[in-house]
């Protein structure tokens, strides 16, 4: 094929794509057909599926309209609806005509589920709670039963006062179950003091209430100490259900069946079916729940529970005890045990768990999490914009790829939706269909590539079947499958909580057992051998230009050198391949990566510190999805702020970084490379109004013993936007990074002014922050040397540059080391020395350090 041209030839298409069609997993028998719908553009899906709502408008699932598809038989092309970088996808929604209605519609978040609760309120309005009442008597009188046993006044605007005017206790003596759902009582003793006048009462809702808002668990335990026969509190069962609350979940007791205040026995004998399922169970050991009281108990589902105060092997040997029990819903990992193989060995009578026949479990044998998971649906508010939706839903839809030519590949990873056809192929760990990105070229060069997603069938397929996919194809429990499923699906809450409380029990178990005294090192240098004069190679332009004092010369030789200061890594295939010796200096110690990567950095912290106040909580995505999932839901169930941001491990400039805080956002993200994640600092100090970063830079002489100077030249890096949390904010660059060597626009302050300013704004003094910051950063190499004695090396010195954040409170944060850092500004610029008198000139920048690592002087560097 000539250059330039348009591929015309199946033959040409094969040389030109090969990679990509082998990459794809697309079978060869279908990559003729393949070609000939890229270059018809043919999009013939609709003729063979058909897109469902399910789940009242929430969810769309593809299902085959066709009798009949034969496993690879055919391949469809599935067009892109929406293609993005991360960081432009928020402006797009904004600009794009159109894009932000489509996505939501698409992603089914454009419709207000609420409307027809907002009618039904407005209808209920209209008719008084009096006028509810008196149609409550009236009705009981209608039917014999004499007494009103069932009473719900939900969404009424009952507050205290209309609590107390209505005396329901006294009106409704008989009342089993109450719902107040909705209203405005906010006075947990009023609310408290007229439940417990309710003699019988057996269930009873307050769900939102303020009072339950604002003092949920003191409300709580106010009723339950005046309700002594209450069994089911706001839809959970208290420590004392029986009979009726098992009842009500087995479908038996309702509005129009609420059962009697003196429960007849064995009420519960034809019940074959009990979902207890999220009613926050601690203690199944129950005279109700029995095989006496249910001998005819077939299905249950205890999914949700926390059931600690049971053993896994006393629930396994009661569960046992009944006879029908054939089919059993529970978390897994959960109360009964970490396996579903175990579960089905310890309960031989059971014919499916979770759903799934459990001869096929054992068959399979996989180590699962759970074998059905719910989906995990959008929520949203209606006064929430269609772009905010978009935004949070889109994670459940996403696909990604990132492009490469012969030079490089691309640092920024392309993101996209499939349209509408596409995007209906649900999830299943064992899918009939199978897709992947593919990018077409017609004329056979990159800058004309087209993207498509490419569809096709991996299983016979009926007419009527829905058409599933992999979410997570290829990726196994080896790197963490059932995790990183929580970004679609309700996952077991309990399971990760439980892991992430494992780990930080950890964590606090650990501290420095005794600090490394502060040395100095024997650190002889080699000028005295070679006469004074020390011969330097490099490859970093700024040492080049401004390190010139008589005591180093710069050789193009590397052999020759005494000194290699260099930005890149020197390993054993660098020595061979140059003629570098052990006995020259190198600007780089070994195992260094421990500080430099920075998972390896929190690791490194961690097993030294355990969780110091000066680093964030830090999750190696890779190792920790689990403890991250659960610290996440931990911090969302206290109400605490939940915003983390990602960053990968091995790039610098803030490549590849996001700030989010939402969990699906957070699993995917793992797709584009390995990440940490770690706490965002949502509440930094300041500077006028702008987040800042401060750029410390470290010399090392020696690990063993550490010898280690801070130089008195650093600097402040400053956004360019005023800082804020608004979600849009979240997209913006240069209002949460400070980084604008590459990217916005640089604006440098001179780092004496900066301090004086700052002062004077939050009314501190700098040097108190100062010491704070100097025992950071001694802790981090202490840590180091600590955890990782290998690095020691007597021929290595080094620079390290330490980035650190100031939190409102004005305590560091460490958020990064980098090595053989970028040290333009402190070439570039003459500062006032901060810490002591006169000028510390830019030109003698390099001097300086070099005079500290090689020739034991402190000019401008200050022991740590």
């Amino acid at each position: 094929m000539a250059a330039g041209n348009r591929i015309e030839a199946y033959e040409d298409f094969v040389e030109v794509h090969g990679l990509l069609l082998a990459a794809s997993g697309l079978p060869q028998s279908l990559h003729r057909q393949l070609f000939q719908k890229l270059t018809s553009e043919t999009f013939d899906g609709g003729a063979h599926f058909q897109v469902e709502p399910f789940e009242d408008g929430r969810c769309r699932r593809l299902v085959l309209s066709s009798d009949f598809m034969a496993k690879e038989s055919h391949v469809f092309l599935v067009d892109h609806a929406w293609t993005f970088r991360l960081s432009d996808a928020y402006n797009q929604l904004l600009e794009v005509p159109g894009l932000a209605e489509r996505m939501a519609s698409l992603m089914c978040v454009d419709v207000d589920m609420n409307l027809d609760e907002d009618v039904k309120e407005e209808e209920v309005d209209q008719q008084s709670v009096w006028e509810l009442l008196e149609s409550e008597i009236h009705g009981a009188k209608e039917e014999g039963n004499g007494s009103v046993r069932w009473l719900e006044l939900e969404d009424l605007q009952i507050d205290d006062d209309t609590l107390l005017s209505l005396d329901l206790p006294t009106k409704f003596p008989d009342l089993l179950a109450l719902s107040l759902t909705g209203n405005k009582l906010s006075n947990v003793d009023v609310v408290a003091q007229e439940v417990a006048k309710f003699k019988h009462l057996r269930a009873l809702w307050l769900n939102n209430n303020p009072a339950v808002e604002n003092c949920d668990e003191i409300l709580q335990q106010k009723v339950l100490d005046g309700s002594p026969n209450l069994e089911i509190y706001n839809s959970r069962f208290t420590h004392n259900f029986s009979e009726w609350a098992l009842g009500f979940c087995g479908d038996i007791y309702e509005k129009d069946n609420p059962g009697s205040i003196y429960p007849a026995d064995h009420s519960l004998q034809d019940v074959t079916s009990l979902d207890l399922s999220h009613r926050c169970i601690h203690n199944l050991n129950n005279k109700a729940f029995s095989p006496v009281e249910l001998p005819s108990l077939s299905y249950l589902n205890l999914r949700g529970n926390p059931l600690e105060q049971n053993s896994v092997g006393d629930l396994l040997e009661i569960l046992k005890g009944f006879p029908c029990l054939s089919s059993l819903e529970v978390d897994i990992p959960g109360p009964l045990g970490e396996k579903a193989v175990d579960i089905i060995e310890s309960l031989p009578n059971l014919h499916t768990l979770n759903s799934i026949d459990v001869k096929k479990i054992l068959n399979s044998g996989k180590h699962v999490i759970d074998s059905m998971l719910l989906p995990r649906l959008p929520e949203w508010t209606p006064e929430e914009p269609l772009r905010d939706r978009v935004i949070n839903a889109m994670w459940q839809y996403l696909m990604t790829y990132r492009l490469a030519d012969e030079e490089k590949i691309d640092e920024t990873s392309v993101w996209y939706v499939m349209d509408e056809l596409g995007s209906a192929l649900r999830h299943s760990d064992e899918p009939n269909f199978r897709v992947a990105p593919f990018l077409f070229m017609p004329d056979g060069k990159l800058a004309s590539a087209i993207s498509f997603t490419i569809l096709w069938p991996i299983l016979d397929v009926q007419k009527g079947d829905e058409c599933t996919r992999d979410y997570l194809f290829g990726i196994g429990e080896d790197k963490q499958r059932s995790a990183r499923l929580t970004a679609w699906f309700h996952t077991p809450q309990n399971y990760f909580v439980h892991e992430y409380e494992k780990y930080i029990r950890n964590l606090q178990s650990k501290a420095l057992a005794l600090p490394i005294p502060q040395t100095t090192s024997n650190t002889e240098g080699r000028h005295q051998i070679k006469g004074g004069t020390l011969r330097v190679y490099t490859d970093n332009p700024q040492v080049e230009e401004y390190l010139n004092r008589p005591e180093f010369i710069i050789t193009s030789d590397p052999k020759e050198a005494d000194i290699i200061w260099t930005s890149m890594q020197i390993d054993e295939d660098t020595k061979k391949a140059t003629g570098i010796t052990d006995q020259q200096y190198v600007n780089q110690f070994p195992f260094e990566a421990c500080l430099v990567m920075k998972h390896h950095l929190a690791e490194t912290v961690e097993k030294a510190h355990g969780c110091p106040e000066w680093l964030q909580p830090t999750y190696n995505l890779e190792t920790h999805l689990s403890q991250l999932i659960g610290d996440y839901l931990v911090r969302k169930r206290d109400g605490l702020n939940n915003l983390w941001i990602l960053k990968p491990w091995n790039m610098a400039r803030t490549i590849d970084t996001t700030v989010t805080d939402n969990l699906s956002a957070i699993i995917r993200l793992m797709e584009t490379g390995p990440k940490i994640c770690q706490k965002y600092i949502e509440h930094p100090a300041l500077f006028n109004g702008k987040k800042f970063d401060l750029r410390y830079i470290v010399l090392v002489r020696s690990m063993k013993p550490l010898e280690i100077f801070l130089a008195d030249s650093f600097w402040v890096r400053l956004a360019n936007n005023p800082y804020s949390l608004e979600k849009q904010s979240l997209f913006e660059y240069e209002t949460h990074f400070t980084v604008m060597n590459y990217r916005g626009k640089l604006n440098h302050k001179n780092i004496a002014d900066f301090v004086k300013e700052f002062e004077q704004e939050h009314n501190v003094k700098w040097l108190d922050i100062h010491s704070r910051v100097r025992s950071m950063i001694r802790s981090v190499f202490e840590s180091a040397a600590m955890v990782h004695p290998e690095m020691h090396s007597p021929f290595s010195r080094a620079m390290y540059g330490l980035d650190v954040m100031l939190d409102s409170s004005f305590q560091p944060k460490l958020l990064e080391v980098t090595y053989c850092p970028d040290c333009t500004r402190a070439c570039k610029y003459d500062v006032e020395n901060v810490f002591g008198d006169g000028i510390i000139k830019g030109r003698e920048f390099y001097n300086d350090v070099f005079g500290c690592l090689f020739l034991n002087e402190t000019t401008h560097a200050t022991p740590l």
